[in-house]
């Protein structure tokens, strides 16, 4: 495959998820399929990143990183992922620079936040942001993950360990439970600024649905999005629930998106043995299908401004290092026609792992 795939993982938890098994690894699948892969590791920001914004990550980190693998590669544009967190920050990339995007793939992201369903949307918008950074300055790992626990907590801290006393018999069982284990609690502090940003403008003012929302003083139109879209989103998932993600899809300026359910919760995309014989799969014949031609870069228009560590034992995965902050000229192209949106339901089996309801 001639172009490069680089992966954005959210800012909570680590990018390890997509490579925590030797037969249910995302990273592995790609890698076997020839993709030049690439992957980014937020790493464990400190107190001194408590100022660090999404302008920072998305304009200077993921900018850097960009404008890094098409010079490393030689290749106009890449190919883009997102997970979570980090698929909304590929939509903000994609939409400020549409120019440098071939494909755009978005997995669990939420960008409609203007739902009810799912508790932690119903926090978020309540969620004293200031109190929270005046006091921690970042908002801690152990801190998020205690309301992940809370958001479920018979399934999450009692079923979960009934269930591991059941199986302990089971030399595999154990291995896979460990690894969960250790990699949910394996959470870096998200950086206070981006954090209050984040709470902010999209759980209690959903901007960015509504192309309201600025980055680096440029309004973010997702309608800039001209590049293939391909949307998956979980039917269980608690954390970023359907009506979150099924929007995105209406919303950019794309003729080819597409939307892909599946029936599992958030983190069963990555590690369930069934999704693993869809997920990654499918996005390999996807971006396929579409890696001939050069896509032609959109128009240029200039931009409404209202605002003055550890690696993969995968061997060629390629994880650039986390550059300096900087600023991206500012590009973005004219609408295009609404898209007809297709959509494509994969049924996996009835019997789900216990990951997939994390």
């Amino acid at each position: 495959m001639k172009t490069p795939l680089l992966v954005t993982y959210a800012l909570i938890n680590r990018e390890t998820m997509l490579d925590l098994q030797p037969d249910r690894s995302v990273v592995q699948t790609f890698l076997n399929s020839g993709i030049d892969l690439y992957m980014i590791d937020w790493g464990y920001p400190t107190r001194q990143d408590r100022f660090v914004t999404i302008d920072d990550h998305v304009n200077g980190y993921m900018g850097n990183i960009v404008d890094f693998i098409l010079a490393k590669t030689g290749v106009p544009q890449v190919n883009l992922m997102g997970i979570c967190m980090g698929g909304t920050f590929c939509a903000i990339y994609a939409a400020l620079h549409p120019e440098k995007i071939k494909n755009l793939i978005t997995t669990v992201t939420p960008t409609n936040f203007d739902t009810d369903k799912g508790l932690l949307h119903i926090w978020m918008r309540a969620i004293d942001t200031d109190k929270i950074i005046d006091t921690f300055g970042n908002l801690p790992g152990d801190f998020m993950n205690l309301g992940f626990l809370l958001l479920n907590p018979a399934r999450l801290m009692i079923d979960k360990y009934v269930g591991f006393f059941e199986n302990m018999g089971s030399k595999s069982f154990v291995e896979n439970f460990v690894r969960m284990e250790k990699w949910i609690f394996d959470s870096p502090d998200v950086p206070g600024a981006t954090f209050r940003q984040f709470a902010g403008d999209f759980y209690q003012k959903n901007l960015l649905i509504q192309n309201k929302l600025e980055i680096g003083g440029r309004r973010v139109d997702l309608k800039n999005i001209t590049m293939p879209l391909l949307n998956f989103y979980g039917m269980y998932d608690h954390l970023v629930p359907p009506e979150a993600c099924n929007m995105l899809t209406q919303a950019v300026g794309s003729t080819d998106a597409e939307d892909i359910t599946l029936d599992t919760g958030h983190i069963g995309i990555y590690v369930s043995s069934k999704c693993q014989r869809e997920f990654a799969p499918k996005i390999i014949r996807w971006l396929r299908e579409r890696d001939g031609a050069l896509r032609p870069a959109p128009a240029v228009a200039v931009a409404d401004e209202t605002v003055g560590e550890q690696p993969s034992p995968a061997s060629r995965l390629q994880r650039p290092s986390r550059p300096s902050p900087g600023k991206r000229p500012a590009r973005t192209s004219p609408e295009r026609p609404r898209p007809a949106r297709k959509e494509q339901a994969i049924n996996p089996s009835l019997t789900q792992v216990m990951q997939e309801t994390i």
